[in-house]
């Protein structure tokens, strides 16, 4: 199972929806792992270190700095970037869908636009 982390930006029904729909989601919230303030590289490290792919709708600087990151040839688990216009039952439904049918391995140093 895919091992997740909304940045703060991430619709809160599209993670209430997916915590819904998937009870054993593996899913952090950056709130509730205390990196409501850190920046954007900060939060791709932590992201890297703990193995989790970051769900986001921050199009303007987050894949700016994961390319940064593959760049310096970095360990850079995908990142998602949820398109904000994108209906939220469309963001959950394709969330789960790479959830269910992919393993945390296949996903390193992938910035993936949703919808897809």
């Amino acid at each position: 199972m895919l091992r997740l982390l909304s940045d703060e930006n991430v619709h809160g029904d599209i993670v209430r929806g997916l915590l819904l729909r998937h009870p054993d989601l593996d899913l952090q919230r950056v709130q509730d792992v205390g990196l409501r303030q850190w920046e954007d590289p900060e939060i791709l490290e932590w992201a890297t270190n703990n193995n989790r792919i970051l769900l986001t709708h921050d199009r303007a600087t987050i894949p700016d700095f994961a390319y940064d990151r593959i760049m310096q040839e970095k360990i850079m688990p995908e990142v998602l970037v949820i398109h904000n216009q994108m209906p939220i039952r469309q963001a959950i439904d394709e969330i789960l869908l790479l959830v269910e049918c992919s393993q945390q391995t296949e996903w390193s140093d992938i910035i993936l636009y949703l919808p897809m």
